[in-house]
């Protein structure tokens, strides 16, 4: 997923999303929050050769791994669930080397605590962030 278009395809490809997706972060925000198209009881999305993902853009690479952050704590939180009962969304990055596993983490841990709102939540603290 060399660049954010490419992302939304890799996504909307995987995760079958409708045909009312609108190719951008605010939507992939907003159907990675429903999902009701593909019920189950967890999700889990693999991303290959994660050093290359979205790396001609930091600021999409981030902004992506602060909206996979947020469906991580928001989808395992039972609030407001069917049945008050959380699902399980997990998100694992793979390296071909310990090196750029320690590259990506720090990519991530900079974007989950960079204070940037997520897509269309101008008032939304970064997930992680209290």
């Amino acid at each position: 997923m060399a660049d954010a278009d490419h992302a939304f395809y890799e996504f909307s490809d995987a995760l079958l999303f409708p045909g009312y997706f609108g190719w951008n972060w605010n939507a992939l925000f907003d159907c990675l929050r429903d999902l009701h198209w593909i019920p189950a009881d967890g999700y889990l999305i693999i991303v290959e050769n994660a050093p290359c993902l979205l790396s001609s853009s930091a600021e999409d690479q981030h902004t992506l791994f602060r909206i996979l952050s947020w469906a991580v704590e928001r989808r395992a939180n039972p609030l407001g669930r069917p049945g008050g009962k959380g699902v399980p969304f997990k998100v694992l990055l793979l390296c071909d080397r310990d090196d750029e596993a320690t590259v990506l983490a720090q990519e991530v841990a900079r974007a989950l605590h960079s204070g940037r709102p997520l897509p269309g939540q101008a008032s939304v603290e970064a997930p992680g962030r209290r």
